[in-house]
């Protein structure tokens, strides 16, 4: 079957007015005409694409792409672009995800004590700048229940002790199945996660920490920062993995500071640094401009 002839067998009934809007994911093995046959397949369908952004890793040979298109807001419309994305799929042996653009990542959120980058998320999620859903919060401890609840979000207080780990994961993933959950964020978890618990969810929990590892690891890695006069400080967020603290970086950031810098304003500059770090990290993975390639991550903006 040609594409013209799977575009034509999909094709049926007129499209109503108003438009549908995606966004296309595509990862393959990289070659000639990669790009030629997902954007011929989308332009025969008379689909508008609106935004795209494309990366050959020439180290792993994948070739990563992501479009945003909108089409007629009609049924026949989608299963006319559906066909021919299929024929792409086939032709080229590529993995295509299509995800209308207005459906809502659902993040759970985990915390300990520490609030910052809580505070931060909630507030860009409540001012509609990080265009998610939040169904619950999970803490180990009761502390932050007053913050998540005056926001309107069900508060989850899963203790955990060394002899509760099991029983405490099992209902963390029961509560992440029941909520249809996305995307897991650690906002300052001050727990490890299991191996087993990070297998069942690869590629779906960010974490964030300083960025003085492996360097000063440990209780108050800023005062041992501060000991040994840094020059700068940082944030990263990565994808978590049963590798503590090694798993693909999302996103990072510096800032660079001098020997007047007391231990408190380093732990503050940090705090700052740290909620950005999280917040752009989430944003990209909602929107759907991280790939996973082997140990790293392609980020298409």
């Amino acid at each position: 079957m040609t594409l013209n002839t799977a575009i034509a067998s999909a094709a049926e009934g007129k499209a109503s007015p108003g438009t549908d809007h995606f966004v296309m994911t595509v990862r393959c093995s990289d070659g000639i005409g990669v790009i030629a046959t997902v954007t011929k397949a989308l332009a025969d369908c008379n689909a508008n694409v609106t935004e795209s952004a494309t990366y050959s890793d020439p180290s792993t040979g994948q070739f990563f792409m992501r479009s945003e298109f909108e089409i007629p807001a009609d049924p026949h419309a989608k299963r006319v672009v559906d066909a021919a994305l299929e024929f792409c799929r086939v032709r080229r042996d590529m993995t295509i995800e299509v995800t209308p653009s207005s459906r809502r990542s659902k993040v759970l959120l985990m915390v300990s004590k520490a609030d910052h980058c809580l505070q931060d998320l909630l507030y860009r999620h409540r001012i509609g700048e990080l265009d998610m859903d939040i169904p619950a919060v999970v803490s180990n401890h009761d502390d932050l229940r007053p913050l998540v609840e005056w926001h309107g979000i069900p508060f989850h207080y899963l203790p955990i002790t060394k002899d509760s780990k099991a029983k405490q994961e099992a209902a963390l993933l029961e509560l992440i199945e029941r909520e249809a959950i996305d995307l897991v964020v650690l906002a300052r978890y001050m727990q490890i996660l299991s191996p087993a618990i990070c297998a069942k969810l690869p590629g779906r929990v960010i974490n964030i920490h300083h960025s003085f590892l492996p360097g000063f690891k440990g209780a108050k890695p800023y005062h041992q920062a501060h000991s040994r006069g840094v020059k700068i400080v940082g944030a990263t967020a990565h994808y978590v993995t049963s590798d503590l603290d090694e798993g693909p970086i999302i996103d990072q950031e510096v800032e660079r500071v001098d020997h007047t810098y007391t231990p408190e304003r380093l732990v503050s500059i940090g705090r700052g640094i740290e909620s950005r770090v999280l917040a752009r990290a989430v944003r990209d993975h909602i929107h759907r401009r991280v790939f996973l390639n082997e140990g790293r991550t392609v980020v298409l903006k």
